[in-house]
C-alpha cells in the first residue's frame, strides 16, 4: 500500500492499493475505505459497496485527485457491487472506461441499465450517484469530473464509444501519465494536468480535438508511443501510420515528439531493439539473429547487428553470450 497527498489545500491526493494477494485480502476493503476518505476528502463520496463486495474485496486500485477531478483505476479479481445514493446530490460528470471484462451501470430507482463492455466507454452527467456492478476480472477506469465545465456540453446525453478512437487514446495516455507522475508535480503541474483532462474529455464528447493546442502535445506523444508499442512487429509501423491513427498531421506529431528529445523514428527503432534484446536472453527463446531481424523489421541481419552494436556496445551474439550460463546459441 502506498499513499501520499497534500491535505493542507486538498488540491492533490493519491493512493495505490493491492488486495489481490492472500495476506492483504482480509483487510483490503478497510484499507481502501481509509485511503479514499483520507485522500479524496469530502468532494468525492465513496460508493456504498454491497456486503458481498466488502467481504471479498480483491482488487488492485490506484486513485488520483487533482482538485475537482478524480481518477480511479481498478482491476477487480472479485466482483464489485455498489449502490447509488438516493438522498445525496452528486452533480458530477462521470466517465467509465472498460479495458477488460464488463461494467453494468444502473440509474437510481432502476431507471434502466447499461452495460459497458471491454474496449468501450460511457460518459454522462449524474445528479445522483449510480449503482453499478463490475464483473470478476474486470479492468476499469473511473473519471469523476466537474459538472459546471462539462454538463453544458453534454446536455444530459449519454455518450458511448470505443476506447481506440484518437480522442480516447490521448485521454487514456494522459491519465496514465498523470497517475504515474502526479506525486512529482508542483501546483502548476497539477493544474495543467487537471486542465488537460478536462480538455480531452471535451474532445471525446465532440469526437475531435485541437491538434495544435500545446496543452495536448504531451498526451499526443504518449498516445503515439503507446500505439507504437502494440505494433512493433508490423512492417507498416511509421510516423505516417501513427499520425493517421491519431487523426493528426505528420507535422503535428513531429512537434509533439520534439519536446521529448526523441524523434518518432528513433523511438520506434529503440523500442524494437529493446524487444529484440529481451528476446535474445529469454529462457524460452529460440530465434536466431536473422529471425530476430525479420521479426523486428530490420532490413537484414547485417543492419540489425550494426544497429544493435551501436545501441548496446556488443553484437547480438556477444550480448547473448554475456548474459551468463544457459544462454541460447545464436547464429552469427
Amino acid at each position: 500500500m502506498n499513499s501520499t497527498g497534500e491535505q493542507g489545500d486538498g488540491v492533490r491526493g493519491m493512493f495505490s492499493l493491492d488486495s489481490t494477494v492472500p495476506e492483504t485480502a482480509s483487510r483490503g476493503f478497510a484499507a481502501f475505505r481509509r485511503e479514499w476518505e483520507a485522500q479524496f476528502g469530502g468532494r468525492f463520496r465513496m460508493p456504498a459497496f454491497s456486503p458481498a463486495t466488502t467481504g471479498d474485496f480483491r482488487v488492485k486500485s490506484r486513485g488520483t485527485k487533482m482538485s475537482d477531478v478524480a481518477i480511479i483505476a481498478l482491476h477487480g479479481v472479485s466482483a464489485v457491487q455498489a449502490a447509488g445514493y438516493s438522498h445525496c446530490v452528486e452533480d458530477l460528470v462521470r466517465m467509465h472506461v472498460v479495458r477488460r471484462g464488463a461494467l453494468t451501470l444502473g440509474e437510481i430507482h432502476d431507471r434502466g441499465e447499461r452495460t459497458v463492455s471491454a474496449g468501450q466507454f460511457l460518459l454522462r452527467p449524474f445528479k445522483l450517484a449510480p449503482r453499478y456492478e463490475i464483473a470478476r476480472h474486470t479492468t476499469v477506469k473511473f473519471l469523476f469530473l466537474p459538472s459546471a465545465m462539462l454538463a453544458p456540453l453534454l446536455r444530459d446525453r449519454i455518450i458511448t464509444g470505443p476506447t481506440d478512437s484518437a480522442e480516447m487514446r490521448l485521454l487514456l495516455a494522459h491519465t496514465n501519465m498523470v497517475q504515474a507522475t502526479v506525486s512529482d508535480l508542483g501546483p502548476a503541474g497539477v493544474r495543467i494536468a487537471r486542465d488537460t483532462v478536462i480538455e480531452l474529455v471535451k474532445a471525446v464528447a465532440l469526437r475531435r480535438f485541437d491538434d495544435v493546442e500545446p496543452l495536448l502535445a504531451p498526451a499526443l506523444a504518449q498516445a503515439a508511443k503507446d500505439l507504437a508499442d502494440t505494433c512493433l512487429t508490423e512492417p507498416d509501423l511509421s510516423m505516417t501510420m501513427l499520425a493517421r491513427e491519431l487523426a493528426v498531421s505528420v507535422r503535428t506529431l513531429q512537434r509533439a515528439f520534439a519536446a521529448t528529445g526523441e524523434s518518432v523514428t528513433a523511438y520506434i527503432r529503440r523500442r524494437r531493439l529493446e524487444e529484440a534484446r529481451l528476446a535474445l536472453t529469454a529462457p524460452s527463446g529460440s530465434l536466431g539473429i536473422s529471425e530476430l531481424a525479420a521479426r523486428w523489421q530490420f532490413a537484414d541481419s547485417s543492419h540489425f547487428i550494426r544497429t544493435f552494436k551501436k545501441q548496446y556496445g556488443l553484437t547480438p551474439t556477444d550480448y547473448a553470450r554475456s548474459t551468463g550460463p544457459g544462454a541460447h546459441r545464436r547464429d552469427a
